[in-house]
């Protein structure tokens, strides 16, 4: 593809990303599924291109309100921007990528031609931006974000608009880390182990996997370093009985699976529960490719469902992955920032309430329910944690430090009763765990 037809590219896949309700990548992959002539290093060019207009937005809309306040900012005027402040192009060398021709953008008007002309030999930072426009998060999230990190605000939103490397989850049940390694490196992978979790490799590139034997054998498993270490602290064994009660598309019950197999078999019980029962058909192929058998699938009700109440006080671990706003996801879906609302994390709040309420009922005395997120804010997190254990004061908080070091043999990052993970704490997605043990 000529340079101007990548532009209109990413301005189509832009357009769509902003009026989609699915994550950027799902929209990305129906783009290029309806345009197989797209070559795999047009489609790179054009992704990059079009996650970094995500990542800038803030700041591309802030100089064009400055640069031409009677343009609305939309996918074409950031590229136009983007191009000014971002690459370095004049003006006239905008216009000629914007030339009208056969799949390129429609020639500039005079309103954009102004805005390329006004933005020439800017810097993409500017000292007057706002912190939320420099660092790129809604203005209405600056008190919550500013309250949680203080002077550490920058280092971390900065971390969080750097993309993320991809990890790995060894299926322990089946190899060693090493075995996986040797696996990826047959087909010209170059894995490391990931810093923290014992059972991780961290990829810098981002290969093919499906075409690669290690994870066509179940090998291993797309997971973030965090995620893994929640189903790590969730400290599953042989013989439990265990309930990963937002189960989603599976993830964390491979964990959770591999850490119950003894001599290559389930060993326990192990259930898997959703709302969806589209994601738990998608959680039986990886199960099948992790050569995992036994787990069971529940399909629930969350306005209430009997089988909760026939398996009152049975579990040993009941490992909540409350629905969230997601902040903590920021690295791998840039977009979800410009999507949510005050309101969305209002639901979110309410839904975790009631989850936490009906999830304890599963505990037995001197079990544990883990308590986690995938999002930074504190009223998802402590606050809900907080009026939980007024609620039921037959729960404690168990130190998360203490049992990292119990069931990692390691060092724990972080202080204090709960594990917060962020990407420049801890180079991984940002997460919350508590764990909190039903007393008899």
């Amino acid at each position: 593809m000529i340079p101007g037809a990548r532009l209109q590219a990413a301005i189509e896949l832009c357009q769509h990303i902003e009026t989609a309700t699915e994550p950027a990548d799902a929209v990305r992959a129906r783009y290029f599924r309806r345009r197989r002539y797209v070559g795999a290093k047009d489609r790179r060019a054009i992704t990059e291109r079009v996650f970094n207009l995500v990542r800038r937005r803030a700041r591309l809309d802030w100089w064009i309100a400055r640069a031409a306040s009677d343009l609305a900012p939309s996918p074409r005027h950031r590229v136009v921007a983007d191009l000014a402040l971002g690459g370095g192009a004049r003006p006239d060398e905008i216009a000629r990528l914007f030339d009208g021709q056969q799949y390129c953008p429609a020639t500039l008007d005079r309103h954009e031609f102004t805005l390329a002309q006004g933005l020439a030999g800017q810097p993409l930072n500017h000292p007057e931006m706002p912190d939320w426009v420099g660092l790129e998060y809604p203005e209405w999230l600056d008190p919550s974000l500013r309250q949680l990190w203080g002077p550490g605000l920058k280092a971390e939103m900065e971390a969080f608009n750097r993309p993320a490397a991809l990890d790995l989850r060894v299926n322990t049940g089946l190899a060693t880390v090493d075995e996986a390694r040797e696996a990826l490196a047959a087909d010209g992978v170059e894995a490391l182990p990931t810093p923290l979790s014992p059972i991780g490799l961290r990829l810098e590139a981002r290969p093919n996997l499906g075409g690669m034997a290690a994870f066509r054998q179940g090998l291993i498993e797309v997971q973030d370093e965090g995620s893994q270490l929640i189903a790590l602290l969730a400290d599953a064994r042989p013989g439990m009985t265990v309930v990963d009660y937002c189960a989603g598309a599976g993830g964390k019950t491979l964990a959770l699976a591999a850490a119950m197999t003894r001599d290559g078999q389930l060993d326990g019980t192990l259930t898997a529960c959703d709302v969806s029962a589209g994601r738990l058909r998608r959680m039986e192929d990886r199960l099948k490719r992790a050569r995992v058998k036994g787990v069971e699938g529940r399909l629930l009700d969350e306005a209430g469902d009997t089988w909760i109440e026939e398996r009152a006080a049975s579990a040993d671990r009941v490992l909540l992955d409350a629905p969230c706003s997601a902040t903590g996801t920021w690295r791998r879906r840039p977009d979800a920032r410009w999507r949510l609302t005050a309101d969305d994390v209002g639901a979110e709040c309410e839904r975790q309430r009631r989850l936490l309420d009906t999830a304890q009922g599963l505990v037995r005395p001197g079990g544990r329910l883990v308590y986690a997120t995938c999002s930074v804010l504190e009223r998802e997190n402590e606050q809900p944690v907080a009026d939980f254990l007024g609620r039921h004061p037959d729960f404690a908080v168990l130190d998360c430090a203490r049992l990292w070091r119990q069931i990692l043999a390691a060092p724990c990052p972080v202080d204090g009763p709960f594990l917060r993970l962020s990407p420049a704490a801890t180079q991984t997605d940002g997460f919350f765990v508590a764990i909190l043990e039903h007393r008899a």
